[in-house]
């Protein structure tokens, strides 16, 4: 089982934005920053918490409940191609 849980992480992270909206709507959104961090921990890079006898993506969980890894909302795709023009 996966502790904290998916409700937990949704809480942590929806806490630290700014304004009504929030960041994560779903577990989806969750499990694909965790993947995503916990390849690029395999990858080489360091973790910003104790690693020693953990695997990856136990790493990239607690990482993202403590706060060290954020998620960052999506930019509408017309706003991201507006500014690639100018």
């Amino acid at each position: 089982m996966l502790h904290p849980s998916y409700t937990d992480l949704m809480k942590t992270i929806n806490s630290e934005t700014e304004g009504d909206t929030p960041v994560v709507n779903s577990r989806y959104s969750i499990v694909l920053a965790t993947a995503k961090r916990a390849r690029q921990l395999i990858a080489g890079e360091d973790a910003y918490v104790s690693s020693r006898g953990k695997k990856p993506l136990s790493i990239a969980v607690e990482e993202v409940s403590k706060g060290f890894v954020t998620i960052e909302p999506e930019k509408p795709a017309d706003e991201g191609e507006e500014q690639a023009e100018n």
